[in-house]
Formats: C-alpha cells, sequence, structure tokens
C-alpha cells in the first residue's frame, strides 16, 4: 500500500496550497505609523536627519539617545517602503545593537529591539544584515530581561529572523532559543505575547530542507499539545499550522507528532467553524495520512471520516480540496479489500460456500467499490478494471464476476458485458 501513496502525487501541501502563514511581521502601531508621505518629507533633507539621529543615538545624554533611537525606530514603522536599506547604509546597525546590551534602560532596549526587529522584517540580504552584526545573542539574552515589553520585542526580532530560512532557524536554535522561548507559555501571559510566542513556534517548525532538529521538535511538540487547546482563534491557527509543518516532513516527523498524542485533539478541528483552522487541520491530516499504513490508521481511528461530507461540500475551494486526502485514504481501503475481502472471496469460492454467505461478502465488497469509486475515477487510479467492476453493481451469484475481481483483468476480457450506470 505505501508504494500506492505517493506523497507528491496526494499530499495536499504539494498542490498548490497557498502558504498564508506570515514568515516576518513588521511592529507598525496605528496611532504612531508614518504614512508615505511623512517619510518623503523627512528624507527630502536624508543625509541631515540620518546624520543627527547617528549622531544623538550615541549620546551620553540618556533622553538625547532615546529620543534619537526612537526616531530611528519610527522611520522604520512607516506603513508602506520604510527607509530599511537607507538606514543600514548610514551604519546605524552597530549603534542599536550597542543598545541592546544597556540593561540600565530598559526603554532604550526596547526601542532599539524594535528598530531592529523592523529592520528584519525586510528581504534576507537586510535580515542578514541584523544577524551579522551579532544582535542574536543579545536578542536571546533579553529573553530573560525582567521587562516583559523588552522580551516581547526580543521574541519578535528573533521570530523575523528564524522565519529568513532554515538556516537562520538552525543558527537561532543552536543558541538556546527553544527553552527561554517554550517557558513564555503559561497563563499568566498576555494574549499578544502568547500569540506571538506562538508564531515563532511556527516559524521553528516550517521548512523541510532540511527540517528542524528532531531534538527541537521533541521539545515544542508538549507546548503545541497545550496550546491546540487556546481558545484564541489565533494561536490555534498558528498551533495547528505548525503541527501541519511538522507532519510535511517525513514519516518519522509524522511518527512524533502521532506519539505526542495531539491527533485525536487535530482532527476534530477538520469541522471548526473558523476556515483557517479547518485549512491547517485539512493540511496537517492529509499529510498524516500519506504515512504509512499505521500512521493512516490512527487517523481513522479519530473518525476522520465523520467530518467529510460537510468538507466536501463546503464553498471554499482550499477547504474542499479534502477530496486528496479521500484519494489517500481509498488507495488504503483498497489494501484492505486485497488483504481481507477478495481473501474471504477465493476461500469461499474455492470452499464451494454457499450462496448466501457468497451473497453477503460480495455484497459488502459492491458497497466499498461504490463508495471509493469516483475517487479512484478522480484520481486515474483504474488498476486491475476497478471501476468497471464497480460500475456492474456486483451481481451476488455470478461466480463470473468473482473470478473478474480476482484476476488481473478487465470483465470484458471474460466476456462478461458492464452496464453503463453509476452508483448511487
Amino acid at each position: 500500500l505505501t508504494s500506492l501513496r505517493h506523497k507528491n502525487h496526494l499530499n495536499p501541501g504539494s498542490r498548490g496550497w497557498k502558504d498564508e502563514h506570515l514568515l516576518k511581521k513588521r511592529n507598525v502601531p496605528q496611532e504612531e505609523s508614518l504614512e508615505d508621505s511623512d517619510v518623503d518629507a523627512d528624507f527630502k533633507a536624508q543625509n541631515v536627519t540620518l546624520e543627527a539621529i547617528l549622531q544623538n543615538a550615541t549620546s551620553d545624554n540618556p533622553v538625547v539617545q532615546l529620543s534619537a533611537v526612537q526616531a530611528a525606530r519610527k522611520l522604520l514603522s512607516s506603513d508602506r517602503n520604510p527607509p530599511i536599506d537607507d538606514l543600514i547604509k548610514s551604519g546605524i546597525l552597530p549603534i542599536l545593537v550597542k543598545c541592546l546590551e544597556r540593561d540600565d534602560n530598559p526603554s532604550l532596549q526596547f526601542e532599539a529591539a524594535w528598530a531592529l526587529t523592523n529592520i528584519a522584517s525586510g528581504t534576507s540580504a537586510q535580515t542578514q544584515a541584523v544577524v551579522q552584526s551579532n544582535a542574536v545573542p543579545l536578542f536571546l539574552r533579553l529573553l530573560r530581561s525582567p521587562h516583559q515589553n523588552v522580551c516581547e520585542q526580543a521574541v519578535w526580532a528573533l521570530g523575523n529572523i528564524i522565519g529568513d530560512g532554515p538556516q537562520c532557524r538552525d543558527y537561532v536554535i543552536s543558541l538556546g532559543v527553544v527553552k527561554p522561548l517554550l517557558s513564555f507559555i503559561s497563563p499568566s501571559i498576555p494574549i499578544t505575547f502568547l500569540r506571538n510566542v506562538t508564531w515563532v513556534i511556527v516559524n521553528l517548525c516550517r521548512n523541510k530542507d532540511p527540517p528542524p532538529p528532531m531534538e527541537t521538535v521533541q521539545e515544542i511538540l508538549p507546548a503545541l499539545c497545550v496550546l491546540i487547546y487556546h481558545t484564541d482563534i489565533n494561536i490555534l491557527v498558528d498551533t495547528v499550522w505548525a503541527l501541519s509543518y511538522l507532519t510535511d516532513g517525513g514519516n518519522e516527523q509524522i511518527q512524533m507528532v502521532i506519539d505526542s498524542g495531539v491527533v485525536p485533539f487535530l482532527v476534530p478541528l477538520l469541522s471548526h467553524q473558523e476556515v483557517k483552522v479547518q485549512t491547517a487541520a485539512l493540511r496537517a491530516v492529509g499529510n498524516i495520512v500519506t504515512g504509512t499504513d499505521e500512521q493512516t490508521q490512527v487517523v481513522l481511528n479519530c473518525d476522520v471520516l465523520s467530518h467529510f461530507p460537510n468538507l466536501l461540500s463546503h464553498p471554499k475551494e482550499k477547504i474542499n480540496k479534502v477530496r486528496h486526502i479521500m484519494s489517500s485514504l481509498c488507495y488504503f481501503f483498497l489494501c484492505f479489500i486485497f488483504n481481507c475481502l477478495l481473501v474471504s472471496i477465493a476461500t469461499c469460492f474455492f470452499l464451494k460456500a454457499t450462496a448466501a454467505k457468497m451473497r453477503i461478502i460480495l455484497n459488502h465488497l459492491c458497497k466499498c467499490f461504490s463508495s471509493t469509486f469516483f475517487f479512484f475515477e478522480t484520481e486515474s487510479v483504474c488498476c486491475l478494471g476497478w471501476s468497471a467492476v464497480a460500475r456492474s453493481r456486483l451481481t451476488a451469484t455470478s461466480a463470473s464476476w468473482v473470478q473478474a475481481i480476482l484476476l488481473p483483468q478487465p470483465p470484458e476480457k471474460l466476456g462478461l458485458q458492464v452496464p453503463a450506470t453509476t452508483p448511487s
């Protein structure tokens, strides 16, 4: 069966599903954001402005220094087209990174971390500029700050850096980000802070070339098992996306997710009222059923089929793509038919079982074919004449039909007429 279920063919994640989860985020408060016209006006005298910011950002006067760093941060908080490259070229990065060390001035740390967060939210080259300025170890250090706003801003900055790709992700992991990050998950944490923490966890789980270290996955899964109960939609969506990324990393990671015990709580989310939750859950479940037979059975044991009627008729196209999961399960059922029902038929046939017993077996087999026929045809799977057999609505007393099922050739070659009807 496993050889029949090809991940590239059946996995919804590889069939054009749009990844709507943000890799990076900029901190742009509405009440302080600058319009493009404001930025343009400021930069008519750009050299003077940047020169003043640079000079004052190194001032010995704490008030002047804070004001300059805050000015840089506000420039980076413009709604569109923030002047990230201009500020990088000005040489401000080392100054901002140095400000992260100022434990005696948490307001300065916060503003500097905010400015660096927004720089790291840009292109990969801009993110790399922050990394190369040696900011990451200082952000990790700020996770232990007694000031929550400083901690949260450091988390946000690290999320942007991790989201740049697997190389940055693994670099930040190697410096020890996971344990302090997970320590923030508690009932007392403000909801906005927890949303950021969960988003960073998603970025840690993202990318499979290469996937995150197995040790990291083991550390993160217990946290996801807690967060999947959360009532906040944003946190729940991110949690399920994290699981979808982990289950897209191969059978070993699928098994780790299963062993965590989260699947019985994941499957019911297929019927969640929020489309974003359904989308992420559908992708995660779809990944799991591309695994081994045993892994597929875990999903079936969670009553996944009961969610399919509503999903198949869902108005959102991304939700009714559940047919790709169904096609994978059809392969599973086909294997079951081969291993169980057909063996029983063959045994009864050669032992000259009573017509009544044969009728019962063939009736059940007919139902199996009737329910799976359309999925086989959709996926262009017509091996061994199964579609023809399904259309025929098997005759319970026909020994010739039993032969048609057991032999690897279509019924027509055995002289059997296939009625042109479709199963009801």
